[in-house]
């Protein structure tokens, strides 16, 4: 079985390495991580740096805030491309530019590496289920390695196409997210300023075309008044700014999701980034005067 050297143990990374530990995987971290303590005590291996850890690993696993940490652990002093061995197997599930994708597959190819970018969808409780919708780029080989990896932390993942097609495919789902977001949240706005009983709303609703997920969930957590979050506002605010970035890339008009993320920023300017993606309600009770 191989060695898995997993970065990155925050809400999402913590459980997708416990869930390896649990089908059986030795699996290695940095020992300045925060969540060290529950994955030593589950099993894991700890090691002081990125060099050292990619080193003594087959295949290594990021998950991290955004492009510039995945290419300070990749690239950095005592990173990863510094320890990593010919053969080894790279997968970054953070969700980051698809041009920085590409950049690491080239880097790393060069080093005798395979690559893979295969962000995630699914929040925390996909990750802590092993439920996860992972979208990945990268080639055939590659993925067939990193297959039973994904089975065990997810219950899909489909291989796009080539390096930078599952960064892509994210910022696409990102996008759609949002805008759907953005849908019913000024739909609960309208229908609350007008009086009309949002439980009564929604049952109908989701009768209906206009039924979904978001409509579901981010619907009865507006009833609820309940924006604990299950993804941040900042966090989804980053990922539409990707978007954007690959829109310029392309020259592609993007002006619904430059709408979101310019309501996300208010958000972020009222202080509410750290509620859940579904306040976008938050912003447009407080510009409709809903108490």
């Amino acid at each position: 079985m191989e060695k898995i050297g997993f970065i990155g143990l925050g809400i999402m990374g913590k459980p997708m390495a416990l869930n390896l530990v649990k089908a059986g995987y030795k699996v290695q971290i940095l020992e300045s991580s925060g969540a060290a303590k529950s994955l030593l005590d589950a099993g894991a291996e700890a090691f002081p740096n990125n060099k050292e850890l990619a080193a003594a690993s087959d295949i290594i696993i990021t998950i991290v805030l955004d492009s510039p940490e995945v290419e300070a652990v990749v690239f950095g002093e005592n990173g990863v491309l510094e320890g990593i061995k010919s053969g080894s197997l790279f997968i970054d599930m953070s969700t980051i530019a698809p041009s920085t994708a590409k950049n690491i597959y080239g880097k790393l190819k060069g080093k005798g590496v395979e690559a893979l970018d295969a962000p995630v969808s699914g929040g925390q409780v996909g990750a802590e289920g092993g439920t996860l919708s992972i979208m990945v780029g990268g080639n055939q080989k590659a993925f067939d390695r990193a297959l039973p990896l994904f089975e065990i932390m997810g219950k899909s993942a489909v291989l796009i196409g080539d390096a930078g097609a599952g960064q892509t495919t994210k910022a696409c789902n990102q996008m759609i997210v949002g805008m759907t977001i953005q849908a019913v949240a000024e739909a609960f706005a309208l229908a609350k300023k007008a009086d009309v009983n949002l439980e009564k709303m929604r049952e109908a609703l989701l009768g209906g075309f206009a039924q979904s997920r978001i409509l579901d969930l981010h619907g009865q957590r507006i009833i609820d008044d309940n924006f604990k979050p299950g993804f941040k506002t900042k966090l989804h605010r980053k990922d539409m700014n990707i978007a954007l970035q690959a829109g310029k890339e392309f020259s592609v008009p993007l002006q619904g999701t430059a709408q979101v993320a310019a309501n996300m920023d208010a958000l972020l300017g009222m202080g509410k980034g750290e509620l859940d993606h579904s306040a976008l309600y938050v912003l447009l009770a407080k510009l409709s005067g809903i108490d």
